[in-house]
């Protein structure tokens, strides 16, 4: 369920007509929207959002909530810190924590060679002037996570990382953003966008709305907005699947993940628990609707149980997928447009975006607010891939 605007909490803008439209227009409800909102609305804009289905429908609701800095990408470091900090401070910036647990995570080796990457990872964070990464060795790992399997041999530890719940992370900056006078608009799709007169015009299903700024946070559907505008990029979309368990006993604190198998898996504060990995099932952008692969989800089911034997008996009471945007080098879209003012993106988050919601939001409100973020940005720059999107090399371009 989402939370529709009230008189009370939303703002003035409005379509065509009204005496005063908004500074800024936000599409997509996702996190990474209403995080957007957010912080835009507290720099003092007027802004809109409009949502086509409701508050997280998608990849926000449906993501695992990882609050991982752990084994992230190195273009991603910088920001992946930063928006850690804005975790940690949810209670006092929006009223609300999400719910999130800061009860660390793991990477688990199983082989040798699985232990001499994660030296090798590291070292690698170390290089870059980052300690947030600990190797532990296997009495360690068993004093933090003792119900792991036995051929467990050691891991990477990050302490402070957790999980929240992601619809109520995604609603906590939803209503602070409406608090701010953020009007936020459900069940409104965008059908066409041009620029007129320093203005955005966006035509939906609810009639035209303009803006002299808009934001692009439509997630799996950014490249479809990107394209409305004349920025063609590549974009895949995932539906990637998730499964959770009947309630069981406590065994794990920890977020746990393997580095040789496709696997994340935390046990919520009710007992249940949640398992993900990158499982993947068949999106439809057209219609929104994710078509489960049972046989990859007995695959995820079989992994756990190895990683995890007292998941062996196990009932798992529901599986699901949400539609996320992966780019051909794992990393997102996030920062201005190449080619119009007033322009801005932040999509494709490539199934890890969830951690990074709070910070992108604000780094998207500095760059429509002073023009500028002091975090480093160009790695995420729309144009990287060149003006042929088809032409580019999805696993030439892919990130070790």
């Amino acid at each position: 369920m989402s939370m529709p605007p009230n008189s009370a909490d939303a703002g003035t803008g409005s379509g065509t007509g009204s005496a005063t439209g908004p500074d800024v227009i936000v599409i997509g409800g996702g996190l990474h929207g209403c995080s957007a909102a957010f912080h835009i609305a507290s720099a003092g804009r007027k802004v809109l959002l409009l949502e086509r289905d409701v508050i997280a429908r998608h990849a926000s609701s449906a993501s695992a909530g990882g609050v991982r800095r752990l084994f992230r990408h190195p273009a991603e470091i910088p920001l992946t810190m930063a928006s850690l900090e804005l975790w940690h401070a949810m209670k006092d910036m929006l009223g609300d924590t999400g719910d999130f647990r800061p009860t660390g995570q793991l990477r688990v080796a199983e082989t040798e060679e699985e232990m001499a990457r994660l030296e090798a990872r590291v070292k690698l964070t170390r290089s870059m002037g980052y300690d947030h990464e600990v190797l532990v060795d296997r009495k360690r790992m068993f004093e933090i996570a003792p119900a792991l399997g036995p051929q467990c041999l050691g891991a990477i530890h990050v302490e402070r990382d957790g999980y929240a719940f992601p619809y109520k992370s995604t609603l906590a900056f939803r209503n602070a953003a409406a608090k701010l006078g953020a009007d936020i608009r459900e069940g409104v799709g965008v059908r066409g966008i041009v620029r007129d007169g320093g203005r955005w015009k966006v035509d939906t299903n609810a009639g035209e709305f303009a803006a002299p700024v808009l934001v692009n946070a439509a997630g799996a559907w950014g490249a479809r907005i990107a394209e409305m505008v004349g920025e063609r990029v590549p974009l895949k979309a995932l539906a990637l699947m998730m499964m959770v368990s009947a309630r069981m006993p406590h065994f794990l604190d920890p977020t746990v993940g393997t580095l040789g198998r496709q696997m994340s898996f935390k046990q919520m504060q009710s007992g249940a628990v949640v398992v993900g990995g990158g499982h993947r099932g068949t999106p439809d952008l057209d219609t929104g609707i994710t078509q489960l692969d049972f046989r990859k989800l007995k695959t995820s089911a079989d992994t756990i149980g190895g990683v995890f034997p007292i998941m062996r008996k196990a009932e798992i009471v529901r599986a699901w997928a949400g539609i996320e945007g992966c780019t051909p080098d794992d990393i997102p879209y996030i920062g201005p447009s190449r080619t119009h003012d007033g322009l801005y993106h932040s999509f494709g988050f490539c199934g890890h975006g969830f951690q990074l919601g709070p910070i992108v939001g604000s780094i998207t409100a500095e760059l429509i607010t002073k023009g500028r973020t002091n975090l480093p940005i160009e790695p995420f720059r729309i144009d990287r891939f060149g003006p042929d999107p088809d032409a580019v090399s999805w696993e030439a371009s892919r990130a070790a």
